[in-house]
């Protein structure tokens, strides 16, 4: 371990753990995001009206985009232990693009709307990528204090959360308050009694809810319109290899028009991503990330688009709930992330796989994610050490911006697509009304911790304080520079010869 290293870390970012360990850390790492990865898929698929069949290889085609793009960002990017997965922030573009596509005469509607999807992400990705390479987010740090970062970190918890799958009128509590109860079990109060507890408490916990649902679905307890019921009818009847390949469901085609709405769901995800960085950085206490490793990481998740265009997916980019995950078991070993990584590029092809997965009930899945969630708001909280939390200035920003990331995103949602934000935009100005800006507005304004970055940037950097005052010394003094980056990437390289 570093000298600078968070003491709760069990293993950090340079760590090796045993294979057989880093093999059930990995598949650990892969649970927490594993319900958002299949998520997007099945809501873009039902958008479409895809067939049962090719839904299937659908989502078998996410997580291989997710296991090659966790490979490449974890070894060329920034190096960081982050799961690169399907993007909810892209998802609304996604979603508008496949309400206004018309048909092709003798091929699927479905087809058609994967197609022109497809072109919207990989031109939109070049610009993503323009971005990281050229060095237009990491020269934004130098305006960037802890009171910017914390409620960016802390809105990514907040508006990830999504309440629906803790207060809905069906919900089993008896699944969610289990699973909530066993991973604060084993992951706070056993954790000094076992080595199994301290690394695997996600794993353990869902794993023993799971078998437990599934024991009350056979015997007939749960029934099929139950919220804890598992379904394994459904994976017996998945194929066992699916045949996933570039350019699967077509040539992809290009419309400018789609395109605009798109890259304004590429920001969002780079604003996104920013944040995953800092808080990877807070967790681990490696040292805010520095300006290179900044640019890379965003140009490679721009790469990494690219690919999931080809690919015919809808997106790539960090995954949060990841985060969360190191925050609850201490490992941060990128070693960990690569080997989890490689399992789903292989699993991906598995139908049994995918449909397996989709069995867990939503209580579980609810359960999971309320006891990571609060991780990531908390990581973002604990950067506010570093300022003056005396001052009047920081807490009004703070505060504003967090109230603020949470309430546009929630007036956002009133709008059913961009379309419908459009049209109320172009009865106040035509020029408020055009997809570039409109569309840009609609997803950014839609994004929380987007909203409230840009809030407190703006803020931070217009109301009157010091440098000592907004954290920015301290901040200065624990951010790495570019050489321990290169470094970093000279070691990789010398152990790969």
């Amino acid at each position: 371990m570093g000298e600078d290293q968070a003491s709760f870390v069990e293993y950090g970012i340079e760590d090796r753990p045993p294979l057989f360990e880093s093999i059930l850390l990995g598949l650990q790492h892969y649970l927490t995001m594993v319900g958002a990865n299949i998520a997007v898929p099945l809501i873009l698929a039902g958008a479409m009206g895809m067939p049962a069949d090719v839904t299937a290889r659908f989502v078998g085609t996410f997580f291989v985009v997710s296991g090659v793009a966790t490979l490449a960002q974890t070894t060329l990017g920034n190096r960081y232990p982050i799961v690169q997965g399907a993007p909810f922030s892209m998802l609304a573009p996604a979603l508008a693009i496949i309400a206004v596509v018309g048909t092709i005469p003798g091929e699927p509607s479905w087809q058609t709307d994967l197609r022109y999807l497809q072109g919207a992400i990989i031109v939109a990705a070049f610009v993503q990528i323009a971005i990281g390479y050229l060095g237009l987010i990491g020269r934004l740090r130098r305006f960037l204090s802890p009171v910017v970062i914390a409620p960016t970190i802390a809105l990514i918890g907040l508006a990830l959360f999504d309440a629906d799958q803790i207060t809905a009128a069906n919900q089993d509590w008896l699944l969610l308050g289990l699973t909530v109860g066993l991973i604060v079990l084993f992951s706070q109060y056993l954790k000094t009694k076992s080595r199994a507890f301290q690394l695997f408490p996600v794993i353990l916990g869902v794993a023993i809810v799971w078998v437990l649902a599934t024991v009350l679905s056979i015997t007939g307890v749960y029934s099929p319109d139950s919220a804890g019921y598992v379904a394994l009818g459904q994976v017996a009847s998945a194929p066992a290899l699916m045949p996933i390949y570039p350019f699967q469901w077509g040539i992809p085609r290009v419309e400018f028009a789609l395109v605009i709405g798109m890259i304004a769901g590429v920001l969002a995800s780079v604003i996104e991503s920013f944040g995953d960085y800092h808080a990877v950085a807070r967790l681990t206490g490696t040292g805010a990330p520095s300006e290179k490793r900044i640019n890379h990481g965003i140009g490679m998740e721009g790469l990494m688009n690219v690919f999931s265009g080809v690919m015919g997916t809808g997106g790539s980019t960090s995954y949060s709930e990841n985060i969360g995950a190191i925050g609850l078991t201490g490992v941060a070993s990128r070693y960990v992330v690569q080997v989890g990584a490689a399992i789903m590029l292989v699993v991906g092809f598995v139908g049994y796989f995918g449909q397996l997965v989709a069995t867990i009930p939503d209580p579980i899945v609810g359960g999971l994610f309320l006891a990571m969630f609060g991780q990531i708001v908390a990581v973002g909280i604990s950067t506010l050490k570093h300022v003056d939390l005396d001052s009047q200035r920081n807490v009004f920003i703070v505060g504003f911006s967090l109230f603020v990331g949470l309430a546009i995103p929630q007036y956002m949602a009133n709008f059913e697509s961009a379309a419908a934000f459009r049209e109320l935009a172009a009865g106040v100005s035509p020029l408020l009304g055009s997809p570039l800006f409109a569309d840009t507005v609609f997803v950014i304004g839609g994004t929380g911790m987007a909203v409230g970055g840009l809030v407190a940037l703006v803020l931070d950097n217009t109301i009157p304080g010091t440098r000592r005052e907004r954290g920015l010394e301290q901040w200065d003094e624990r951010t790495e520079d570019d050489t321990e980056f290169h470094s970093a990437w000279e070691r990789f390289r010398q152990s790969a010869d």
